[in-house]
């Protein structure tokens, strides 16, 4: 069985190609789902941390956020959850690079070359602002999730 999937260590290429292609398929059908769905008619789409205690965390309105950036409504998108419109080209441009190179040659080696100090300071990043968005003082209560 080996042998059908690896070649001198690595995954082929043909292998890793399908890889890709399963995962940009699930995406996409994930986003068409949702470009169709709003969020709030869903009730899988909940934040188990808002509905246990109230609070809201980081991630809170990203869902909202998507659907509405699906539909290109940036602004609104940004109420919901301004964190993940401020970091999703970010990511998104990171998640593509690596996918890209690790389909080319079967490495990725763009994450050895980020500053370890990068991911400790987005963590610190993602707390602050899940306190900061739950302080219910103007401007604060700007970055908690808001319908315009």
């Amino acid at each position: 069985m080996k042998k059908y999937f690896y070649e001198n260590g690595k995954i082929k290429k043909s292998v890793r190609i399908i890889i890709f292609a399963i995962i940009f398929t699930i995406l996409l059908v994930g986003a068409i789902y949702l470009y169709y769905n709003k969020p709030e008619d869903n009730v899988w789409l909940i934040c188990i941390i808002r509905e246990l205690t109230g609070y809201y965390c980081p991630g809170c309105g990203s869902g909202r956020a998507s659907f509405a950036l699906l539909h290109g409504h940036l602004y609104q998108a940004f109420r919901f959850n301004p964190l993940l419109i401020i970091l999703l080209p970010w990511l998104g441009l990171y998640i593509g690079l690596c996918m890209f190179q690790w389909v080319l040659t079967g490495e990725e080696r763009i994450s050895r070359h980020i500053p370890v100090w990068i991911p400790y300071a987005v963590l610190t990043v993602l707390i602050v602002y899940g306190i900061l968005r739950n302080i219910d003082v103007y401007p604060f209560v700007l970055l908690a999730p808001t319908k315009v």
